[in-house]
């Protein structure tokens, strides 16, 4: 626990506003035995085919965070040209694009959004960019049925 004392006021104050102010469809918490370490849940958004889902993910902040990326990936399966099986993320801010002025909650309102527009153009997952380009309403299809088995307690 002796490292814990010694967090950046930065991630004291990113994280306590997490709390205090959640974004829409997006709680983060950090972890009591890791307080850089924190679960995440992403509601999936309306009118996608992720809407009614769940999903977990993890989010880590680096010893040189905010000057390095958060490490982000989802825990639960999606269906999703820009996310792979291991739930890793294609997103620029999480790798060439990212600047110390974005925050944890700038990441997750952005994979958040992500998920209302797939782009299948700047795949991770290369079979399923292939599917949402050749037959959308299919991938979409798929996309839904995942939500309803991996993102749903029904």
């Amino acid at each position: 626990m002796a490292g814990q004392a010694q967090l950046p006021r930065r991630i004291v104050k990113e994280t306590q506003r997490l709390l205090s102010e959640p974004a829409p469809g997006i709680s983060a918490s950090p972890c009591e035995d890791n307080l850089r370490y924190f679960n995440v849940i992403i509601l999936g958004p309306q009118n996608t085919p992720y809407e009614g889902g769940t999903f977990k993910l993890e989010l880590f902040l680096p010893e040189d965070y905010p000057m390095a990326p958060p490490k982000v990936r989802f825990l639960t399966r999606i269906y999703h040209p820009n996310i792979d099986k291991l739930g890793r993320i294609c997103l620029d801010i999480l790798k060439d694009k990212w600047s110390p002025a974005l925050q944890i909650r700038t990441v997750l309102l952005s994979i958040q959004a992500l998920l209302s527009a797939p782009n299948p153009d700047d795949p991770l997952a290369e079979a399923v960019a292939k599917h949402w380009k050749e037959n959308e309403k299919e991938a979409v299809e798929t996309a839904k049925q995942w939500t309803l088995t991996y993102a749903t307690d029904g």
